[in-house]
């Protein structure tokens, strides 16, 4: 069982940046694809990042790629979403999801599972011109 807890959100002007922390607390032994998705009002979630906690290339979405980073702390058991250059576009909740992994061996594979099995509560990202 894990438990997954986001903090970072907040406002930012265009051209801002922040950093959001998922925090997974439980399992510490297992490798997990863990990712970011984020859904703004009316529209469907997305996936935003994913990493795969054992190692492997990251996977950023190419809407925001070369503007968002994923990374991992393993020590720490958080995963981190660094989001600069933000844009109106970037507001929405944003989500850390996790799931158990035992074949992906980067970001890539883990960004496109489809049954994401922990989830987090969601934290704001809300970003004005």
């Amino acid at each position: 069982q894990v438990h997954l807890m986001e903090s970072g959100g907040g406002s930012a002007q265009t051209g801002g940046s922040l950093t959001l922390s998922c925090a997974a607390s439980g399992d510490r032994d297992s490798a997990y694809c863990m990712a970011w998705f984020r859904q703004a009002p009316d529209k469907e979630r997305e996936r935003v990042a994913a990493i795969q906690t054992a190692g492997g290339p990251p996977y950023v979405a190419n809407y925001v790629e070369g503007r968002f980073a994923i990374s991992r702390d393993n020590a720490q058991n958080t995963v981190n979403l660094q989001m600069n250059s933000l844009k109106p576009e970037d507001t929405a909740m944003y989500y850390c999801a996790a799931v158990e992994n035992t074949y992906c061996t980067g970001g890539h594979c883990c960004a496109f599972r489809v049954e994401w099995k922990y989830w987090g509560q969601g934290t704001q990202v809300t970003v004005s011109s």
